[in-house]
């Protein structure tokens, strides 16, 4: 079994949060040879284009590169205000700029938690369109929407709800077969490297 190293980003800074439960859940529901390692984005500073001209903050520098070694990235967010919360598109921000662009090509699978119906959909819509321009691939099916997480998830952060579970295990899976598919295709002579297309 290949073993495949995920990086997980969670868009709250809440050690509680619902999204870093489900990102938690999505690490425990992997398949055999996947692990999922948190991102640590608390450190990185608001973007500031008078600061970047002197380089990258040592944080982004790390997130970068942690990006870059990851076979696949994991991003759990909520929604604030029908879009995506500042702290993960200040993230995109950051790391989005330089020459070398650490998720371009990069499989990448999204799943959302809300206290709401709706589990954070236009959350996203919206970051789906953000990471088109950093060019990774994003796993399209199965999408992952938990509603009413509050219900789903216990003060532990523990989730005891199986259907909950179900799709999630459903999406780490795919999300396994989505990253050994998009490595044969960069193997493949004939093709150019996926890893290589622009952003």
């Amino acid at each position: 079994m290949e073993r495949l190293s995920i990086l997980g980003i969670c868009g709250s800074l809440r050690r509680a949060s619902y999204n870093r439960s489900a990102m938690r859940l999505a690490a425990a529901c992997m398949p055999e040879g996947m692990h999922c390692v948190d991102a640590e984005i608390d450190a990185i500073p608001l973007f500031n284009g008078d600061e970047f001209a002197e380089g990258f903050p040592p944080s982004v520098v790390q997130l970068r590169e942690a990006i870059a070694r990851a076979d696949g990235v994991l991003i759990a967010s909520p929604e604030y205000n029908f879009s995506i919360p500042g702290v993960l598109k200040n993230v995109l921000d950051y790391v989005s700029r330089g020459a070398d662009q650490p998720f371009a090509g990069k499989p990448v699978a999204i799943l959302s938690a809300s206290m709401g119906m709706l589990g954070g959909v236009r959350m996203q819509y919206d970051l789906r369109k953000t990471l088109t321009y950093l060019g990774p691939l994003v796993m399209h099916k199965p999408e992952v929407f938990i509603g009413a997480a509050h219900t789903k998830f216990a003060a532990d952060g523990s989730c005891a709800d199986e259907p909950t579970r179900a799709i999630v295990t459903e999406q780490m899976a795919a999300f396994r077969h989505w990253i050994l598919a998009v490595r044969r295709m960069n193997q493949r002579e004939d093709r150019p490297a996926l890893a290589h297309v622009p952003a």
